[in-house]
């Protein structure tokens, strides 16, 4: 743009001056309303903000949520391993062969006192009839009635029976601690007798015929062996129908 001429007053000489016009358009448009016009927004990270939100009322209803999930979490897991371990407990161990044929010589059968069975049917516990159980489980050679009964107890390291009855069967359950049976067999070789171990968590039925030597032996450190024997007669131990101490080594 081209501005007016104008004469010097040093040498009369007139003289083309040139302006440069600056228009300032910001001004011309007036005060800007954004604050933040010509800076650019940076967010903190969330990780930077979160101390901060939580301390906030706001933040109450989410920290519930959370801890709602948490313990639902918590609780299912334990109710899953619980079920597991329940059921787990509820199945008995399997029998061995070798077990289940000493305990056929020794005329006996075994249930566990935890898992469901014949003799244990609700969580109340266990509860049997000796002789039906044991004609039910095929023990032969059983009391036919309990015409006469010894419910009793066996002290750690205490011995009873080791005797032989001629005129009477006798039928047994036996419970509460390791505890060693023995029977005589003249099947077993040898020995002449079979012999098993009872766990202080089974309980067991066995069968003594008449004629036929029996022994309880508790080999427990701690617990007691407790018995109930059911025979179909009524003894007298003073006569000559029964034979004591038939095994020395006991």
């Amino acid at each position: 743009m081209r501005g007016p001429t104008e004469r010097s007053p040093a040498t009369g000489n007139t003289t083309n001056t040139r302006r440069t016009l600056y228009i300032n358009t910001a001004a011309l448009q007036g005060p800007s309303l954004d604050p933040t016009a010509g800076f650019h927004q940076i967010r903190p990270p969330f990780h930077a903000t979160l101390p901060h939100f939580l301390q906030k009322p706001q933040a109450l209803p989410f920290l519930l949520c959370f801890l709602l999930i948490l313990t639902w979490i918590s609780f299912t897991i334990h109710h899953s391993s619980s079920s597991s371990s329940a059921r787990l407990q509820r199945l008995p161990p399997p029998i061995p062969e070798s077990t289940r044929e000493s305990d056929r010589m020794a005329n006996l059968v075994r249930f566990s006192s935890s898992a469901p069975s014949s003799v244990v049917k609700d969580t109340r516990g266990w509860l049997l009839d000796p002789i039906s159980l044991a004609r039910a489980s095929g023990i032969s050679g059983g009391a036919l009635n309990c015409a006469s009964v010894h419910l009793g107890e066996i002290r750690p390291g205490r011995l009873r029976g080791n005797h032989r009855h001629h005129d009477c069967n006798e039928t047994f359950v036996l419970w509460g601690a390791l505890t060693k049976f023995r029977l005589e067999n003249s099947e077993v070789p040898d020995t002449g007798y079979a012999e098993v171990i009872i766990a202080p968590d089974e309980i067991v039925v066995a069968a003594s015929p008449s004629n036929t030597a029996h022994a309880l032996l508790n080999i427990d450190p701690v617990r007691s062996t407790f018995f109930i024997g059911c025979q179909d007669s009524t003894i007298n131990y003073n006569a000559s129908s029964t034979d004591f101490n038939v095994w020395k080594d006991l």
